[in-house]
């Protein structure tokens, strides 16, 4: 696969990390057709300014673009070296472009469910706010050049701001695609829970994990992806959102835990192999978490050691206190605790004396420019440092680069995940890693799996 170069210093957003306004229209300069593209506008962001100052707005518009990002390499990841462009074009308005082909109603789709996420409250200084998004949408026509196209999805944006109850537009002026209701996926997940036996339309995916030092292969997280019949590929982020407005999440959960736990239970060697599956906030909230997920490792034969639970400070606001004494009942099996996205967002260091957390896992954001930012390699150092103190365990995701992966040997870092050895892989294939590659040997899994 071939993975996105970083952006050139001229090419970056500071704030956000993403590609600024001249990178995107150099990128849809060069791309050619097809490109479908969406411009999202949080208009709201002003009043955030106002009512809680610049600096609350600044941290909005970071989290926004790591929403939008994480969102569109769940969803949209090229194929065939095509990779989807990500950018803030200025104040609150940010550019996603893709040359993947998809049809109209699934891209209208994406926009309607990725204007969903954002619309979610999103925490500040003082309290959470609703950013109310936007957004314009259009597929490019023969000839159109980037500034042709980002005026057609500028003016359209400008036109949805005189209509209040509107949060979408197509800048080519035509009537909007039939979309799929929220009633009727519901419905489309529950059959697919119901029927999806051996995980025809709900699969789970493995990523793939190494030893630092070493390159080993020394565990896997479990990801998801829903191939729907008409919409086509749903990443994580968009299933759980559909199964969050039915109040569906701890059965797809469960459904995800126990896949992962039937495919992998023949791979773990005790104390050598470890199997990652994230934790949500819904999982937490039920008071039966901790006895359903006994259920399930004891159903699938599974040993606990070779389990670990990731886990996010969004998914803990709720009640610290409930959310730890539910996890201790998992370490006392023997289950690892891994506080998930570390270094994401306002990292609550309290978390880390009240969870019985045995691994660190450090967001991909804050590794980006580690080989080349010495800030940010100071930033790694003392986390990594700090680790070591609390006796934890610190893993790296979305390592791209041998120059990133070489800081964390220098560093010491134990674990990481990343396109540089191996994107998500399915069952089979992982198996077949573990059979024909053994544990303690090296292990580079190239794969031609898209991202989900």
């Amino acid at each position: 696969m071939t993975v996105t170069p970083a952006p050139l210093p001229d090419q970056h957003d500071l704030l956000t990390g993403l590609h600024n306004a001249q990178a995107a229209r150099d990128w849809l300069d060069a791309q050619g057709l097809p490109v479908q593209a969406m411009l999202i506008g949080l208009h709201r962001l002003h009043a955030v300014n106002l009512a809680y100052g610049v600096a609350a707005g600044d941290r909005l518009l970071a989290l926004a673009g790591k929403l939008i990002r994480d969102f569109v390499s769940a969803q949209e990841a090229g194929q065939d070296g095509q990779q989807p462009l990500v950018a803030r074009i200025g104040g609150g308005v940010f550019l996603v472009a893709s040359r993947v082909p998809a049809s109209r109603q699934r891209w209208q789709w994406l926009a309607e469910t990725l204007a969903a996420t954002l619309a979610r409250p999103l925490g500040s200084a003082a309290e959470d706010v609703r950013l109310r998004p936007r957004v314009a949408l259009l597929r490019g026509l023969p000839g159109e050049g980037a500034s042709v196209m980002l005026d057609r999805l500028d003016q359209a944006l400008s036109t949805l701001e005189a209509r209040p109850g509107q949060r979408l537009i197509w800048a080519d002026g035509s009537h909007r695609a039939r979309g799929r209701s929220a009633a009727r996926l519901e419905a489309d997940l529950l059959g697919a829970l119901s029927e999806d036996r051996a995980g025809k339309q709900i699969a789970v995916l493995f990523q793939p994990q190494y030893a630092v030092a070493d390159d080993t292969l020394v565990g896997a997280e479990a990801l998801v992806r829903w191939d729907h019949r008409q919409l086509g590929r749903i990443g994580a982020e968009a299933l759980f959102a559909i199964a969050e407005r039915g109040d569906h999440v701890t059965r797809l959960s469960r459904h995800i835990a126990a896949q992962a736990m039937t495919a992998a239970v023949g791979w773990v060697q005790s104390g050598r192999f470890r199997l990652s599956l994230n934790v949500t906030a819904a999982d937490l909230a039920a008071t039966d978490f901790a006895a359903r997920m006994r259920a399930i490792i004891g159903g699938c034969g599974f040993d606990p050691t070779c389990l670990t639970l990731e886990i996010t400070e969004q998914t803990l606001i709720v009640d610290l206190a409930s959310s730890a004494a539910a996890l201790r009942q998992m370490a006392d099996m023997g289950v690892g605790i891994a506080l998930d996205d570390f270094g994401s967002g306002f990292a609550n260091f309290r978390m880390l004396k009240a969870l019985p957390l045995d691994t660190l896992k450090l967001d991909a954001t804050l590794l980006a420019d580690v080989a080349t930012d010495l800030r940010d390699r100071a930033i790694l150092s003392a986390i990594i440092a700090m680790g070591r103190a609390l006796g934890l365990k610190v893993v790296a995701e979305g390592i791209e680069t041998e120059a990133q992966l070489a800081v964390l040997r220098e560093e010491g870092c134990d674990v990481y995940q990343g396109f540089l050895r191996s994107g998500p892989i399915g069952g089979e294939a992982m198996a077949g890693q573990m059979r024909h590659k053994s544990v303690g040997q090296v292990v580079h899994a190239q794969t031609s799996e898209q991202r989900l």
